[in-house]
């Protein structure tokens, strides 16, 4: 009988701390550049074309996060 998920899929995950992860990493540092680009945009104009390239590198963000998470690469 199979005693643990590790075992019936061959794999073990590696344990992280508390956000400390490649998923996390990625979209913090996705989103920090998004809101800094945003920022520079309202300062300089508005410049709606930089604004409207934060906003995507923001939605980047998130969907990067979620897929790193779903591949392994997160916290559970």
């Amino acid at each position: 009988m199979i005693e643990s998920a590790e075992q019936a899929t061959g794999r073990v995950a590696r344990e992280y701390h508390h956000g400390r992860t490649p998923a996390a990493w990625a979209g913090s540092i996705i989103a920090a550049v998004a809101f800094t680009i945003g920022a520079i945009a309202f300062l300089i104009g508005p410049n709606w074309t930089l604004i409207w390239v934060a906003s995507v590198l923001l939605v980047l963000a998130i969907v990067t996060g979620g897929v790193l998470r779903r591949m392994g690469y997160g916290q559970a």
